[in-house]
This record gives structure tokens, sequence and C-alpha cells, in this order.
């Protein structure tokens, strides 16, 4: 009798702590980048209008930031989707494999520019990617060689630029944003600079000197909050910030994007390519979580609406920039199918 009583005990504790695992969130939790972030709280929050799921929490932790915790495990101490300003990287599947988090659902859901912008009491700047290699790296070429950078107005570098000191706001290391601009604006003009060429680095010193940035105040690191870059841009017109395009737009009262290579960022021509800073959106859900905490499947679906990501979509009036039609479609049904994740 003690026997059966202790076996029913045991059963009970163990319902109580399955429907305890179910059921310890009923609301979704998003991780990640700031510069996805505006894009999914405006789905979050049309998703939640609709009654029948709690509006999901969305924290901008920054894309590293977002990755680590998404991928640190399964179950409801952990994120259900991470917002990303670039592709998933390799070692995060493999940290993510590590810790049991396996299917992974790639949400591809539009692009983005990363601007470069000053304030509107200042004039508009024309830069080129190798005028902000030189300004922003920490060992430039001269003589031969690699020094380190001597740079310390922007007229120094160019006669064009503003007789103003280099100062330039932007995300840390962490942030999805810091890893496009160091591929496409640093590596960029690295590529492009003639006295780089000459030095005939191997193939790891040059991508060490063409993304390395300084470290002496020229380049000032801002944190993952974008609208704090913009707040700083406004009370100092001599400094440049870098964000996501989304924010410019948002912020078009106060601050004005560069132009670079001769482009300037807008919604054209992001869209069109012409634009040398575009870049892929991203978010990641965990296929795990599907079933367990509610609305998962609903919140994708709603992501990949075309009231969400269409042409005349709420999200690009946010500033996101929508896949053509073709694309939208195709990544429709591998988000909404649970497609897993493929390198």
């Amino acid at each position: 009798m003690i026997r059966k009583t202790m076996a029913v005990a045991a059963v009970a504790i163990a319902a109580v702590a399955v429907t305890g695992t179910a059921q310890a969130r009923d609301q979704i939790r998003v991780v990640g980048s700031s510069t996805v972030y505006p894009f999914t709280t405006a789905v979050a929050e049309q998703f939640g209008k609709g009654g029948k799921f709690k509006t999901p929490v969305v924290e901008s932790t920054g894309t590293g930031g977002g990755m680590k915790l998404f991928c640190s495990g399964v179950g409801p101490d952990f994120p259900d989707l991470t917002n990303a300003s670039r592709r998933i990287k390799s070692s995060e599947v493999e940290f993510c494999a590590k810790n049991g988090v396996a299917d992974i659902v790639e949400m591809k859901i539009g692009y983005d520019g990363i601007a470069l912008a000053n304030s509107k009491k200042a004039k508009r700047v024309h830069f080129t990617r190798n005028h902000l290699f030189l300004a922003l790296a920490k060992d430039v070429p001269q003589g031969g060689k690699l020094v380190p950078n001597p740079y310390t107005m922007w007229n120094q570098i160019d006669p064009s630029l503003p007789a103003a000191k280099i100062e330039v706001l932007g995300p840390p290391p962490t942030s999805g944003t810091r890893d496009s601009f160091n591929e496409m604006v640093m590596e960029g003009g690295c590529k492009s600079n003639a006295d780089m060429k000459a030095l005939n680095l191997d193939d790891k010193a040059h991508a060490k000197a063409c993304m390395t940035i300084r470290e002496d105040g020229g380049y000032v690191e801002a944190g993952e909050n974008d609208n704090l870059i913009v707040q700083k841009l406004d009370a100092n017109p001599a400094a440049v910030g870098v964000f996501g395009y989304s924010y410019l737009e948002q912020n078009a009262d106060k601050i004005q994007g560069s132009f670079i290579d001769g482009i300037e960022p807008t919604f054209d021509t992001i869209a069109s390519g012409k634009y040398p800073v575009s870049r892929a959106m991203f978010v990641y859900a965990k296929k795990a979580h599907v079933g367990q905490i509610p609305g998962i499947k609903e919140f994708l679906a709603e992501y990949t609406s075309e009231k969400a990501w269409g042409k005349t979509g709420y999200l690009s009036d946010k500033g996101l920039v929508p896949m053509v039609d073709a694309e939208r479609k195709e990544w429709a049904t591998k988000i909404n199918g649970l497609e897993n994740l493929k390198m």
C-alpha cells in the first residue's frame, strides 16, 4: 500500500513537473538585434491586438548577445526567437547544437542599409569607403608599411571632408551592425586602397589590418541602443553615427544620411541594390518551442503576412525594405513549413 501510494505520488509529481514546464511561460520571448528590434516589436504589437495570444516580449540585446541567449538551451528559461542583423554564424550553430538547440527555423525578413549620418545642424557629408577605412582603422598604410592611425581630422584624409575631429559613434563588437560595417565598409574601403594593395600582405594579416578599428577615441562604442546614438548626434553636430537605415528614416527631422561612394541611403537605393552598404535582416526561431510556448506558429504567420512584410506592409513604414514578391513567397513557404536551417 505504501509502495502504491509512493508510486502514485511520484507520477503526480512528474505530471506537475511536465505541466509546469509546458505552462511556465505563456508569452513568446524574443531577444537580439537592436536594428531588427523595431520590426519585430511592430509585429508583436499587431499580434497581441488579435487577442488570442499575449503580446510577445521583445528585448534589444544585440545580435551576438541574442545568439548567445538563444543558443544556450531549450525550455521556458530560454528565448524562443532571436533577431539578427546578419546571418547566423557556423560557430553559433555549433554552440546551439552543443546546448541541445538542434532544429532552427531561419527567417529572412527583408533588407536594411547601414547608414552613416550626422545632425541636420551640420552639412551633409560625402564619404567613400576608402575615406572611412583611413579614418577608422587602427593601423593604416604609409611609406610602404602599416603605422598607427595618425589622422585626427577628416580633412587630413581628404580636403573635401569637414575640418572637424574624427568622431564616429557606432555599435560594439557584439552587434550584427558592427559585423556588417566591418565587412562592407572597412574591408570594402581597404580593398580599394592602393597603398594597402602594394603591401602584399597574406590573407590573415590583410583581414586583420582591414577590420581592426582604432581604440584612441576616433571610434566611440555607443552601445546597442541606436536611439541613443541619434540623441548624441543631435547634441553634437560634428559627430557621425553608424546605425540601421530604419533609424535614419524614423529620425529624419534630426539627422541626415551621408552619401557613400556617391550613393545616398534611401529606401529605393537599398531596394535596388545600388547603395553599397545594404544587408539582409533575419529572425531565428527555436523549433523545439513550437507547441510548447503558445502562439509561435501564429506569430511566424503574422510576420510573413503581406500586411506585415509586403510592399505596402506596416514594416515598410518602419524602414524595412521588402524582398521582391518571388523571394517573399519562397521564404514564407519555408518559414511557415518550419523548414530547418541549412548553412
